[in-house]
């Protein structure tokens, strides 16, 4: 993978201008981002476009330009498309195609592109390779590789991330430590951190502020200095050893078994640079403020966030971190009203449109990580939402990690069912999503029912 990278940083650095497309989600920012600080500092002019995903459209527009393109945290999943056009990749996703393009991908060397290095992560080593002295991007990288939850299956980050990190530490620009994985350490009060906890979800306190409340105030922690609620950040390393062995006992104590129950505890990525008490500081809050530019319209903001503006640009996106939840608060509630359907291998909602496409995938997610509204999390999550843009069905899948570890595959599932109704889809085997015609999902279902089931059969 190093010499793909110096061969790619070879092909830019011949180039009098770059034009860099990438991905609207928080690893694709991220990525755009170390794409075009790198090539800032190696003099060479640069522009960034956002896509949601590569579609004959949107390769049509990007294409003529006259400038080498440096597609980052797509285009894998769409070579045949590519064909013609000079470009590079750097990706983390499954290749598909037959034309050969110059690329960094994990993929291509027998290595996870769900959980050893993200989009971000393959910009990094390119970046790298560029000029050493870019090591300090390692903390966007692992900000994309935590946004893609990648450290979610070992509760820690793992393969080629591994080396990303002791760059970034070497270079002063982020640490970590073993802590409570949940999200908000930073940032929420931590009885708002337990009311929303999930991956474990904690029974009898998970959704609910009252109970959250009452067992902190049990264990006798203070909740406010003064009339300022604690973040858990702000919690001393005697509260936090506290909160977090009976956290593990009350989960014991409910059944939830001895290996769900450790992962509350895991590597947390720490932002040396950022000030503390703010998502930044945090690399799974820095993810989701990058997120909520991304499935809101303006993955601009999140890109010049990354590339250090701390002024207008970081108040806006603060403004839209604040919307992202609304909605996610909005969209579970839809889901709730509307009930999960179950087939016997998946099981799927439909949102219309009343959840936007870019955020559906996300409410299938967190819906079945806290069991919430019927979910079952020993079947895949299908959600359906109609393409703001009028192109169609989107379509967004998720399932837990023990699913994958028995055969299941939703890269494939979306790449297959999709084409079958002439869509087009792909992505990890743990997350993916896809674009099918109106009137297609009936049959869009059937024939990734029947894919899941050849897929988890021998089990």
């Amino acid at each position: 993978m190093r010499e793909d990278a110096q061969r790619v940083a070879g092909i830019l650095r011949r180039q009098k201008k770059v034009r860099v497309v990438t991905h609207i989600d928080a690893d694709g920012i991220c990525a755009g981002a170390i794409a075009s600080l790198s090539l800032d500092r190696a003099g060479i002019p640069n522009e960034v476009e956002f896509v949601k995903q590569l579609d004959p459209d949107s390769v049509s527009r990007v294409r003529d330009n006259g400038s080498l393109l440096w597609f980052t945290d797509l285009g894998s999943g769409s070579l045949d498309m590519l064909d013609g056009i000079d470009c590079v990749i750097t990706d983390h996703h499954t290749p598909n195609g037959s034309v050969d393009v110059p690329s960094v991908n994990p993929h291509l060397h027998g290595l996870s592109g769900a959980a050893e290095l993200s989009g971000a992560g393959a910009a990094f080593l390119v970046a790298r390779a560029l000029d050493g002295a870019n090591t300090d991007l390692a903390a966007l990288a692992i900000v994309g590789a935590v946004g893609d939850l990648q450290d979610a299956q070992n509760c820690k980050l793992t393969g080629l991330n591994r080396e990303v990190l002791d760059d970034g530490k070497r270079a002063g620009v982020l640490d970590w430590h073993i802590d409570l994985r949940y999200f908000g350490r930073e940032t929420r009060p931590v009885h708002k951190m337990l009311q929303y906890s999930s991956d474990p979800a904690i029974p009898n306190i998970t959704g609910s502020e009252e109970a959250a409340l009452a067992f902190l105030t049990g264990l006798g922690i203070q909740l406010k200095d003064g009339e300022e609620w604690r973040s858990w950040a702000r919690l001393d390393d005697g509260e936090k050893r506290l909160v977090a062995s009976r956290l593990v006992e009350h989960l014991l104590s409910f059944g939830v078994g001895h290996q769900m129950a450790r992962r509350v505890l895991g590597e947390v990525y720490t932002m040396t640079n950022e000030k503390g008490g703010t998502p930044l500081r945090d690399a799974k809050e820095f993810a989701t403020l990058l997120n909520s530019c991304g499935r809101h319209e303006r993955p601009r903001l999140g890109l010049e966030v990354c590339r250090g503006d701390r002024g207008d640009a970081y108040r806006r996106a603060m403004t839209l971190l604040q919307d992202h939840r609304r909605s996610l608060v909005e969209g579970i509630q839809l889901v709730h009203d509307l009930g999960i359907h179950r087939m016997q291998f998946l099981q799927w909602f439909d949102a219309g449109s009343g959840i936007q496409d870019t955020l559906v995938g996300v409410v299938a997610g967190m819906l079945l990580g806290s069991g919430e509204a019927g979910t079952d999390p020993n079947l895949p999550m299908i959600a359906f939402a109609r393409a703001e843009d009028g192109s169609g069905i989107k379509v967004s899948a998720r399932s837990a990690r023990a699913l994958v570890e028995k055969g299941l595959d939703l890269s494939a599932v979306m790449r297959t069912a999709s084409a079958a109704v002439g869509g087009s889809g792909g992505g990890h085997n743990v997350a993916a999503g896809g674009l099918i015609p109106e009137g297609a999902l009936k049959r869009f279902l059937e024939e990734a029912e029947r894919i899941i089931r050849s897929q988890l059969s021998p089990h």
